[in-house]
């Protein structure tokens, strides 16, 4: 009985195909920035509302946060969707670099795929759970502004992944993987500092540069990079930097991403960072306010979840790429050079990298093969993974090589490869998902391989407790 009330959850998908692209090509359309993603979020959340599940909109102060629950009782398997999308990479769903409008957003990571996979995975668990009885509650999780702001972390410290026993979530990439690698722990922050206007050359005494403060930190940080662990990184830009040249800024202000391997690690180069900060405050006799944007933390694999996940890929099977698609794969790879692909798959440390170097849409479904690496990157998926057994899977939506966050991966993204991506990735959560409902056992390992690998280690939300969510970061910006 179990088996067959499995297939049909991949049935429902596949009957609702039609549907989920329609979902996902439409938030690609409306490409909303993190935290203002109101029509992305209300598309999903009614959806899921239509198929019976009941939605709590606006959760943990955030106005596009919403979870929606189906069923009643242990366990409780969360499913999650981010959906907003990435500034200035507008882009149509062509080969070339053309924008919508130049300068506006674009979902250059795939979350229009992201929100509607996972949407349609916890429909088609649900069906399933209806057609055999089976006891047991589907949370979906609609998690706004990955990009930068974190809001799962927002989330988490209200409370609103509390109780659910394990989570599932899908990332469109250049991979069919269920991946065993950790990620960078980040602080976001901003630094405002406020000096005093004069004329540039006629009353230079009278003023206190701003920028001035902003460039002598960054100064101070750039060599503190010598004296911090060799995986640590620092990002910054100047966001306000004065007026004209003739006018001492009165007022600059710099935004700062650092990351490091472990929340512990971050955390005293973050102080650090802080010193030099209020170093430069005090060599321009200026104000410094520091403004805590986000934090987050590493992630937690988890080995039994990502063989479940590679178990169900291998059964669905991924799909076959029409003539058109291959050859729109090609012309986009052609907008990069073989280097900059081989340095993709070198960075991968893919055990069989070499065998796609020829090689464009990887249909391919390998186990894991990163467990113990720390990927570059940062994601608020590692804050979930701190308090429940969590993984996030990956199917192929771009070209191999093809760079993150760029207007190659908003043109696959919009087109039917980014659908294929989407529909495969729908059936692997609605499947994996089923299972954790009815196997108790793996239910049961996977805790206790996330209680193993935590070690005693236990979470403490990076985010001060009078910190709000940086609602209004894109208000005034394209």
């Amino acid at each position: 009985m179990y088996r067959e009330a499995k297939r049909s959850a991949v049935e429902w998908v596949e009957s609702h195909r039609e549907r989920l692209i329609e979902v996902s090509d439409v938030i690609w359309g409306y490409a909303e920035l993190g935290f203002v993603e109101f029509k992305s979020s209300k598309l999903l959340a009614d959806e899921l509302e239509a198929h019976g599940f009941d939605v709590e909109r606006g959760v943990a102060e955030i106005p596009t946060a919403f979870v929606a629950t189906w069923g009643k009782g242990k366990p409780v398997i969360g499913v999650m969707g981010e959906y907003d999308a990435l500034p200035g990479i507008s882009q149509k769903a062509v080969p070339h670099k053309e924008a919508i409008v130049e300068g506006a957003p674009g979902h250059g990571c795939g979350h229009n795929i992201h929100g509607t996979s996972g949407m349609g995975g916890a429909i088609a668990a649900k069906a399933a759970m209806e057609e055999a009885g089976i006891p047991g509650t589907i949370r979906f999780y609609g998690c706004p502004a990955e990009e930068m702001l974190s809001g799962k972390v927002w989330m988490v410290r209200e409370g609103v992944f509390e109780g659910v026993d394990a989570v599932l979530s899908h990332h469109p990439s250049q991979f069919n993987y269920a991946s065993l690698s950790s990620s960078n722990a980040n602080n976001a922050a901003k630094f405002h500092f406020y000096g005093k206007t004069s004329h540039a050359a006629g009353s230079p005494e009278q003023g206190r540069s701003a920028l001035d403060a902003v460039e002598l930190m960054n100064v101070g940080v750039n060599y503190l990079r010598e004296h911090v662990i060799q995986d640590a990184r620092f990002h910054y830009v100047t966001e306000e930097g004065g007026g004209q040249p003739n006018v001492v800024p009165g007022y600059a202000r710099s935004w700062y991403l650092i990351r490091a391997p472990e929340r512990d690690q971050l955390d005293r180069i973050y102080d650090r960072i802080i010193k030099i900060a209020k170093g430069a405050e005090m060599m321009t006799e200026t104000r410094l306010e520091v403004e805590f944007v986000k934090g987050i933390y590493n992630k937690v694999p988890n080995r039994v979840l990502s063989e479940l996940v590679t178990a169900n890929m291998r059964e669905i099977g991924t799909s076959e790429y029409t003539e058109e698609e291959l050859e729109f794969a090609k012309e986009i790879a052609s907008s990069y050079s073989d280097d900059a692909k081989l340095n993709s798959l070198r960075k991968s440390k893919r055990p069989d990298w070499r065998e796609l170097v020829d090689v464009d849409l990887d249909r391919t479904i390998p186990d894991a093969w990163n467990d113990g690496e720390v990927g570059a990157g940062s994601s608020d998926v590692s804050d979930i993974s701190w308090h429940a057994p969590t993984m996030e899977f990956s199917t192929s939506a771009f070209a191999i090589g093809t760079p993150g966050h760029s207007w190659q991966n908003v043109a696959f993204s919009g087109m039917s490869i980014g659908h294929k991506s989407l529909i495969f990735a729908a059936k692997v959560i609605a499947m994996s998902a089923f299972d954790l409902l009815t196997q108790p056992e793996v239910l049961n390992a996977a805790r206790g391989e996330l209680k193993e690998r935590l070690g005693g280690r236990a979470y403490k939300t990076p985010v001060p407790p009078e910190a709000k969510p940086p609602l209004d970061q894109w208000t005034e910006k394209p």
